[in-house]
């Protein structure tokens, strides 16, 4: 049995010989008012907030970087490790960064846990242009959510019901029944869903997400149900900058794609979503059972990010040591990386740019 207090293999008087190992993540959690406790419970989770909404896992952003917290770069960001080894981030054929960006330790992606205790506020991302224009050269937000777990009759918004105009709209914020024009979709454990940039969309209460998006934290309030914060102040809305970027036509129902197991040794995985930003799959792992541990590599042309929702693992590298991870941990594997094997049982969302 893998157990946490079990120490890690390191061999701490080679720095470069431990620079090729992959690496975990430290997240920065944060207290918005609609969360709950079950990123603790569920994920172990360590934070002083109450409550503990999200947690941010792999994060260059200012809002909230990740830190190391294994190997020779343990205690700094991750934004630092990259902007000193730009190599692990690799070419990115499908995220759109610039070498600037890149060489500055940008990471294309923000990946998090959510838990939705209660309703988020309805809702809107701009897209990159947009947000290049009016907002400082920042990127816009598209994203993706995965269900890690859903209660009975939970659901989401996802686009609008009808055609809608921009001064119906208006109004319907404004006297408080854009509820009647929004599509609720149900939803339920495994899941998937994309929200382009532009589509006006909302978690509900009693949903356990997992969100892989673009390096942003731009969000456009629309309603947010009266609500005060623990101050008793209303939160901000952004209604003239939410109608500007919204898509205002009636959105077709998300389905859930057919989905497909491609069976290897030791390992199934499946695609989850594919875009311009990013590809997400999913990983079963059950090496328990098999003589042979699971081959794992990176190629150049982008890093991975394993986050593991589900059981145990050893992450193994010829040569640098030993990597233990747990539910609930995320590791950052450079480009470029081969002669890692993978031992234990679980589940993991494995994101490439």
């Amino acid at each position: 049995m893998i157990n946490r207090n079990t120490s890690l293999n390191y061999n701490t008087k080679n720095r470069a010989f431990q620079e090729e190992m992959p690496f975990l993540l430290k997240p920065v959690g944060k207290d918005y008012l609609w969360g709950g406790q079950r990123l603790r419970a569920d994920f172990g989770k360590e934070s002083v907030l109450n409550p503990l909404a999200e947690t941010w896992e792999c994060s260059t952003h200012p809002d909230g970087p990740s830190l190391v917290e294994s190997g020779a770069f343990a205690g700094m960001t991750l934004k630092e490790v990259l902007k000193e080894h730009p190599e692990y981030l690799g070419t990115h054929p499908l995220c759109n960064y610039t070498k600037e960006q890149l060489a500055a330790g940008e990471l294309p992606v923000l990946i998090k846990f959510i838990d939705a205790k209660k309703d988020l506020s309805v809702q809107v991302h701009p897209d990159d242009e947009y947000a290049r224009t009016h907002e400082n050269g920042s990127r816009g937000k598209t994203e993706m959510w995965y269900v890690l777990d859903a209660a009975k009759d939970s659901s989401l918004v996802y686009g609008f019901s009808q055609d809608m105009e921009r001064e119906q709209l208006k109004k319907s914020i404004e006297d408080g029944t854009i509820g009647e024009y929004l599509q609720k979709i149900p939803v339920h454990k495994n899941d998937t869903f994309y929200i382009e940039a532009g589509t006006v969309h909302a978690i509900g209460a009693g949903c356990l997400m997992a969100e892989i998006q673009e390096n942003s934290n731009l969000t456009y309030r629309m309603y947010d149900y009266d609500r005060q914060d623990k101050y008793g102040k209303k939160r901000p809305l952004h209604i003239e900058r939410a109608l500007e970027v919204v898509k205002l036509d009636k959105s077709t129902p998300p389905g859930q794609p057919q989905r497909v197991l491609n069976y290897h040794r030791g390992c199934a995985t499946e695609l989850l979503c594919r875009c311009r930003y990013f590809q997400v799959e999913r990983m079963l792992f059950n090496t328990e059972q098999c003589r042979q541990l699971l081959e794992y590599h990176t190629d150049s042309t982008s890093f991975q990010v394993l986050l593991c929702i589900d059981g145990c693992g050893i992450m193994l590298k010829d040569g640098a040591g030993e990597l233990q991870f747990f539910k609930g941990d995320c590791i950052f594997v450079p480009a470029g990386m081969d002669g890692i094997r993978i031992h234990g049982k679980g589940k993991m969302l494995k994101v490439v740019c």
